[in-house]
């Protein structure tokens, strides 16, 4: 009888119901088993690195798999590795067990191998590609057999993180929110995190902590880097659209934020009022970080501080100029950099100057650090000796007067001209988004001076090293 496509002879059992095939020629395969399931076993079957080549095992004796003992082809009971004796080609293995949780390969090259110890049968760091034996090559004259292993239950060693606790609980909604010393130590701990982060350490401290996220506005960067640093953490974030909270629907800042407050251990928010961050933070028992405001921007200015940090080395005696409306990037920059010893120059029209108190706040603040605060309508003059050159859109999403904000901006775009009056080694600074053309040339924007996407990536870096001071 022929079943299929196959040519090979078959005999009929006596009882003329089942029939063996005279020569084994499909291969079978067992299912994966556990890499637990393949350490040392007492019957020598299996070896410390996984199955023995085929000539070791009790019921591969040479013969076909019918001829083992029971009629109809089927292998005995105790058979442990039923697959056939040949093997796919051009399979490939890397040997790495430096680890459990890294890629693990148990090399069982030969026969005699399977005597040695386990060391001298792994290979190290200098990992090694070989082939397994083609198709047509025999298994029991290669005596050749590789495993694979992925991962591990073993979670990844973390490293002793010593930080400040005094941040532990509190909130950030204003700028002066933090000393000086306490802002040095979330640079700090920020510069720690991204170090570890290019590494690819692991710095999980943050296991089964939630980030709650009130996002009126939309948002790339403040969003995204909020998310993937808790993620990066060990933690979780729950992002909260204005159409995901009932707050449209009338219900206030103050049950909101009581009812979140049992839910998560922090709170972001990117609100359209500064008020109802300052609510937020009043009821929610819990800290709470002003992510975007109508008067400040805390964590962009600190972020900035940690990208000056980088290019400069020491903040004190860092210049920067701001050219552009005194938003509340521009107040944030003052207070923040005023705090860490830079000397802030806003230069910007009349009209669309910072608001006075914060002026008077950052001055008192640069009187104790040594740094100079000043406001002028003269872009060229603001630029000079600078070490840093910064500016922001003319026109942010939302503002009615915004053909006319364009008009009275004009004379404050960085150009070419603008960076050629600051220092030599001057960087260009840009919080984003970007309209190339507008408010900076896109010469600048795309030279060599611009570190705008340095800017972009240290966000993430310093809202976890926030995450970390508050809820540690």
């Amino acid at each position: 009888m022929k079943t299929g496509k196959s040519t090979q002879q078959r005999r009929q059992s006596d009882l003329g119901m089942v029939e063996a095939q005279d020569w084994q020629t499909d291969a079978e395969r067992a299912p994966e088993r556990l890499t637990e399931e393949r350490r040392v076993s007492p019957t020598g079957q299996v070896g410390s690195g996984g199955w023995l080549p085929c000539p070791k095992q009790p019921r591969d004796s040479g013969q076909p798999v019918w001829q083992s003992g029971k009629e109809g082809g089927t292998a005995r009971v105790d058979a442990s590795r039923p697959f056939g004796s040949r093997r796919s080609a051009n399979a490939q293995r890397l040997v790495d067990d430096e680890s459990r949780r890294e890629t693990t390969v148990n090399d069982l090259s030969s026969v005699s191998s399977a005597s040695q110890p386990a060391e001298d049968r792994v290979l190290g760091q200098s990992s090694q590609l070989r082939p397994l034996p083609n198709a047509s090559d025999d298994f029991d004259s290669s005596s050749q057999m590789r495993t694979l292993s992925l991962g591990g239950a073993l979670a990844p060693k973390l490293s002793t993180f010593t930080l400040s606790a005094r941040l532990r609980g509190r909130s950030l909604v204003d700028d002066i929110d933090l000393t000086p010393d306490e802002i040095v130590e979330v640079l700090e701990t920020a510069a720690r995190l991204k170090r570890m982060h290019k590494k690819g350490e692991a710095h999980g401290y943050l296991p089964g902590k939630t980030l709650g996220m009130i996002f009126q506005h939309p948002s790339t960067r403040t969003r995204v880097s909020f998310e993937a640093g808790m993620a990066q953490l060990g933690g979780n974030a729950i992002f909260l659209g204005v159409n995901d909270l009932q707050l449209k629907r009338g219900e206030t800042i103050e049950d909101t934020a009581t009812i979140l407050g049992r839910y998560v251990d922090c709170i972001v928010a990117r609100v359209a009022k500064h008020q109802d961050v300052v609510e937020l933070a009043e009821h929610a028992g819990v800290p709470v970080i002003n992510g975007l405001s109508d008067r400040s921007h805390p964590t962009q200015a600190l972020a900035d501080l940690l990208t000056l940090k980088e290019q400069f080395g020491d903040l004190k005696g860092v210049k920067l100029a701001y050219l552009g409306e005194g938003n509340n990037v521009a107040a944030s920059l003052l207070i923040c950099g005023a705090a860490a010893g830079v000397s802030v120059t806003i230069a910007c029209p009349t009209q669309y100057q910072p608001p006075a108190d914060i002026v008077t706040q950052a001055t008192w603040l640069a009187a104790a650090s040594g740094a100079k605060v000043a406001i002028t309508d003269q872009p060229f003059d603001a630029v000079a000796g600078a070490d840093a050159v910064y500016t922001d859109v003319h026109v942010s999403m939302g503002q009615a007067d915004g053909a006319a904000r364009a008009v009275a901006l004009a004379p404050f775009k960085v150009t070419d001209a603008i960076m050629s009056a600051a220092k030599k080694n001057a960087i260009f600074m840009h919080c984003l988004p970007m309209h190339r053309d507008e408010e900076v040339s896109a010469s600048v924007a795309d030279g060599p001076q611009s570190v705008i996407f340095d800017q972009a990536e240290n966000r993430m870096h310093l809202h976890k090293a926030l995450l970390l001071h508050m809820l540690c």
